[in-house]
């Protein structure tokens, strides 16, 4: 394709670039051209000269602008053109030693006055970077957009919090809840250029909030096509397309988790880091990269759902959940459990561990592993191992009562009818059956998936419970015992002895709450007992009130019949009394 900037005059250069030809004139462009200049120079054939320029930034489009500036033909410098303008100039020497005012110059010009103080305009110049490579390095224009960038949303924030300040009480503050406008604009930039402006927000000191709200929105839109992909499709065939996406979508995943929040006052919502976590384990990223997000999650675990722990596992001879994760997670959860002890300690927490918000949220957690377990046991792919594992991970001290493992335990027994004796037994060992409730033990007693000895033992417990509680003596004597117990050694360090007598505190207090509970199912079985009694009673003297009636009305003449003998006995002995009395007068 040949173009001619002025078609009335006959050219005496053709340039070529990227296959298309420009006629041109010498003049207009060896005047502000240094680089033409030095090839016109080279040139050894003067009465018609062909030059051709190779990896021109911008291509060219930005070729000709160039040219019709060099012929001072009016064109406009838009955000759209202004990099490849600034590169294209850079690359042709057009600067202020050949000319003033040059290209280099007009362009330097609008970016500093017209761009840079903009957020908007400079995203747009920023975006525009993305096709010209290392020559938009070379003139500095991505980091110069970036730092506007970022300061720009610094004076932006400012002028929001200042705009939204709360009188309470006399005293002012920040309302930081009002949302960034700017954080739709910057999901637009290529991974690479976002990675950098979000680096450039926190060291002006962007509010940690926004940062993450920024990276959440960014997710959503850069991450929104992996959600409709099939997740059970384990074809092996992809197309080039798909796996140039995948590549893509696997170094967004990875970087914007590499972008998260260290701090541990961060707040991100604990659905984005799952949702994360699924992309990262789709788009199979690396393994630091989900061990990261783990973390993460472990550190707030017990804020999550059930759902939330439902992973799809894509293995194709794996169960249907991704149960490892879930028990790194745990994982996780634990070593922050044992990490904030010390600190709850110098709080004042423990005298009463079992008020502590540890063990608060590690009773939560145990409530929601057992729900976890009773959702995955159905799977009849599920390993055993992996199944007793999460079982196992979780302390004592992290379920009041074991209803919830054991109802997991049964519904496991029930989908995995293949499972052998030792297997069976192995597993119902796992089931403390001193902290089963009545109802639990009354389904145990009568579950025939059960080992005979865990029934035995159900049953041995349950009547040795009512008898102690029926006789006062089982809360004193389990007291007494646990204090026993409890007495440190003489052998071991006063640390070993502290961490010793709180773990007994804690399994002491959570056996009174388990007390609370059977004396509140024998109050409960004592009302209906005492109920029972009442109205057999009330039957019985309904009956009685009824006899003595019919006895009183004479129905059949008996009652009668007895007065009347009773008439004459008592005659009788008054007669032997007066002939008594005779007799001692004669």
């Amino acid at each position: 394709m040949v173009q001619w900037i002025f078609s009335d005059i006959a050219g005496d250069l053709t340039i070529d670039v990227d296959s298309q030809s420009f006629i041109l004139h010498k003049f207009p462009l060896v005047t502000r051209s240094g680089k033409i200049r030095k090839l016109v120079a080279d040139i050894k054939d003067l009465e018609m000269s062909k030059l051709e320029l190779f990896n021109l930034p911008g291509g060219a489009e930005a070729f000709e602008l160039a040219a019709k500036f060099c012929y001072g033909t009016n064109f406009e410098i838009t955000t759209a053109n202004v990099a490849s303008l600034r590169c294209a100039a850079e690359y042709l020497e057009m600067t202020d030693d050949y000319l003033e005012e040059n290209l280099v110059t007009r362009t330097e010009i609008y970016l500093n006055e017209i761009v840079m103080p903009s957020l908007e305009k400079s995203v747009e110049v920023l975006r525009t970077c993305e096709n010209l490579g290392s020559f938009a390095e070379e003139v500095n224009i991505p980091n110069r957009c970036i730092e506007a960038i970022a300061m720009n949303a610094c004076k932006e924030q400012l002028v929001s919090g200042l705009s939204h300040l709360d009188c309470n009480n006399g005293s002012s503050r920040v309302n930081i809840s009002c949302q960034d406008w700017w954080i739709e604009d910057l999901s637009v930039l290529r991974i690479d250029h976002y990675q950098r402006v979000i680096s450039a927000m926190r060291k002006v000191g962007i509010h940690q909030d926004s940062v993450s709200a920024c990276l959440m929105h960014y997710a959503q839109s850069a991450l929104k096509g992996i959600g409709k992909r099939q997740i059970w499709d384990h074809s092996r065939t992809k197309p080039n397309g798909r796996v140039l996406l995948e590549k893509e979508e696997k170094v967004v995943v990875e970087t914007l988790v590499s972008l998260l929040p260290t701090e541990k006052n961060a707040t991100i919502p604990l659905s984005f880091l799952f949702g994360m976590l699924r992309m990262a384990i789709t788009v199979d990223s690396t393994i630091s990269c989900r061990l990261e997000l783990e973390k993460k999650i472990g550190s707030q675990l017990e804020m999550a759902s059930l759902d939330d722990l439902l992973i799809p596992s894509l293995q194709t001879a794996d169960s249907l959940f991704d149960v490892d994760t879930v028990h790194r997670i745990l994982v996780n959860f634990l070593q922050r459990i044992e990490e904030e002890e010390p600190e709850e300690t110098q709080l004042g927490y423990e005298s009463d561990g079992i008020a502590s918000p540890s063990h608060s949220s590690i009773l939560k957690v145990g409530r929601l592993i057992d729900g976890y377990l009773a959702e995955i046991a159905p799977d009849p792919y599920l390993k055993l191992q992996n199944f007793m594992a999460i079982i196992e991970l979780l302390p004592d001290y992290a379920r009041v009562v074991d209803d919830g493992v054991y109802r997991a335990i049964d519904i496991y027994l029930k989908a995995h009818p293949g499972m052998t004796e030792n297997e069976c037994r192995r597993l119902c060992k796992l089931i403390d059956c001193q902290k089963l409730s009545q109802e639990a033990c009354n389904h145990a007693a009568q579950n025939e998936r059960l080992p005979v000895q865990m029934t035995i033992q159900v049953l041995y417990f349950e009547q040795l419970r009512l008898k102690n509680a029926l006789a006062g003596t089982f809360a004193e004597g389990f007291l007494s015992q646990r204090i026993s117990s409890g007495v440190p050694s003489a052998a071991m360090s006063p640390r070993d002895n502290y961490a010793s007598l709180r773990r007994e505190n804690r399994e002491l207090k959570l056996e009174l709450s388990r007390l609370r509970m059977r004396l509140n199912d024998l109050e409960k079985e004592q009302v209906c007992m005492k109920q029972g009694m009442d109205k057999s009673a009330a039957n019985r003297t309904f009956l009685t009130s009824i006899s003595r009636g019919f006895g009183r009305i004479g129905l059949f003449g008996q009652p009668t019949v007895k007065r009347q003998k009773s008439a004459r006995k008592s005659q009788g002995v008054e007669g032997n009394h007066g002939r008594r009395r005779r007799n001692s007068l004669s």
